[in-house]
């Protein structure tokens, strides 16, 4: 993993990515500098905090590379997991008009690439662009109609079928693949889902033994997907 440093977006091309998500592309070449004189690159190791929840927002993230759980400490002091954040995503929309502070927490479950751009320079982008306003918006409305959605979904579940939700949730959403390694702990699998630890192991070696899935060690292999999706609306 290349040395954590600093340099202009501009260096690596970040700002000119033809990439269909990345809201840059509709900027024109004098708000395309902008942006570059109001941003850097970063790298990140596995493990590592891109930003913690109540300290002010100092930075939009542009994730050019990696894979990050968003979360936040509720009033028993307990972390509850969001969501895990793709590549080509913008962190900390949420903050960005509220209080000046971060409503989450943001962990790298991989070594990350990230673009940080300062907060006064986004909003300027915002409030001047019309087509990087829309899609800004559109970005933060899907993120929160998902959660929403989900979280309605799985508080309806018991354990077998929110288990098989979010192994699927990682299959379909996260990886796009029914094999992948799991990006999180047991411990951080049932926080997610709102289960135990011990309830998140014990049902994935009830999908082992039942043929289900095959794990070995953190690396998950559905084997039978429509058998965890009527778990999932019916468990």
């Amino acid at each position: 993993m290349p040395a954590k440093t600093k340099r202009k977006v501009a260096d690596a091309g970040c700002l000119l990515c033809n990439e269909g998500f990345c809201a840059v592309v509709s900027l024109s070449q004098s708000q395309i500098s902008l942006l570059q004189n109001n941003s850097h690159e970063k790298w990140l190791a596995r493990g590592e905090h891109l930003s913690h929840q109540g300290m002010p927002t100092s930075h939009i993230i542009y994730l050019r590379k990696g894979l990050v759980m968003e979360y936040y400490r509720d009033d028993s002091q307990r972390n509850r997991i969001i969501k895990i954040v793709k590549s080509g995503s913008y962190l900390g929309l949420h903050s960005l008009f509220s209080e000046g502070v971060n409503h989450y927490s943001y962990k790298a479950l991989a070594d990350l690439h990230v673009c940080l751009i300062e907060v006064e320079a986004f909003k300027n982008l915002v409030h001047t662009n019309n087509v990087f306003a829309y899609e800004i918006l559109a970005s933060v409305s899907r993120d929160s109609l998902s959660g929403h959605h989900r979280f309605l979904n799985i508080n309806a579940k018991q354990t077998y079928g929110k288990v098989a939700d979010v192994l699927l949730y990682f299959a379909r959403i996260v990886f796009g693949n029914n094999t992948f390694e799991l990006p999180l702990t047991r411990r951080e699998m049932g926080s997610m889902i709102g289960i135990t630890r011990e309830s998140t192991a014990k049902a994935l070696a009830k999908f082992q033994s039942e043929g289900f899935i095959v794990m070995e060690g953190n690396l998950l292999n559905i084997i039978m997907p429509d058998q965890l999706e009527t778990i999932s609306r019916t468990g």
